[in-house]
């Protein structure tokens, strides 16, 4: 790769947490574009919907920003920091991201609280400050009266909201959210949306959320729109 071929760093402010240029994911050699060229930056605070059809590169994006998967060509800028060239990637995703996920992703050999203090194992929390912070959190997203239950003794709200709990446990700054509601009913997924957008404005959170349901979508502040692995619109809500 020469010179004029180098992904540049894309220009960003001190609030500035992401920033992409150029983004592109190919697989099978060439075969697939899961992303083909994305541009974008995402400041502090910020509560972002990426909003779109399968296969169009919503997921692709996300997994990218929280270094699960990495680009064939152009450059990713975490807080001015080059993601390709994490040398902790696990760290990073430790320290600087909290996920959620549409499947939980919840221990079922342990209970909520339990599963909540997995991620302080790798803190010098001793095992009572875990356990306190543990059910701290779980008081915070209205699961205090289910903390000693196994997740198959949970709702799917429930679990989810417990998985939201698990998210948390290390001050991450930021959230990431695939499809969190995908596996709930109505009601249970107006709640956890609620609760998304407390956590956001409550302590401040950067939060992007992909999702194929334009009403979902409505509750972020800002919604970047994806079709065949481009952004076609990026519009804030007023």
């Amino acid at each position: 790769m020469n010179a004029s071929t180098l992904p540049s760093k894309p220009a960003a402010g001190r609030d500035c947490v992401f920033a992409a240029a150029g983004l592109k994911k190919e697989y099978d050699e060439g075969q697939v574009q899961a992303l083909r060229g994305v541009d974008f930056q995402i400041m502090q605070g910020e509560f972002v919907a990426i909003i779109g059809p399968s296969g169009c590169g919503k997921t692709t994006l996300l997994q990218m920003l929280g270094a699960l998967d990495l680009p064939s060509t152009g450059s990713l800028y975490y807080r001015n920091e080059s993601v390709q060239d994490l040398k902790d990637a696990a760290g990073y995703r430790a320290r600087q991201i909290a996920f959620v996920f549409q499947s939980f992703h919840l221990l079922p050999t342990f209970t909520a609280l339990e599963n909540v203090q997995m991620p302080m194992l790798e803190t010098k929390l001793g095992r009572a400050d875990r356990e306190d912070r543990a059910r701290r959190l779980l008081k915070s997203v209205g699961m205090e009266h289910r903390m000693n239950h196994f997740p198959a003794k949970l709702s799917g709200g429930e679990r989810q909201r417990v998985a939201i709990a698990r998210s948390l446990a290390n001050n991450a700054p930021v959230l990431l959210a695939d499809e969190p509601t995908g596996n709930l009913d109505s009601e249970n997924a107006q709640l956890i949306l609620e609760l998304l957008v407390r956590l956001h404005r409550e302590q401040s959170m950067t939060v992007v959320m992909v999702t194929h349901d334009l009403e979902i979508a409505q509750k972020a502040s800002r919604i970047i729109a994806m079709k065949d692995g481009r952004i076609v619109s990026d519009s804030a809500k007023p």
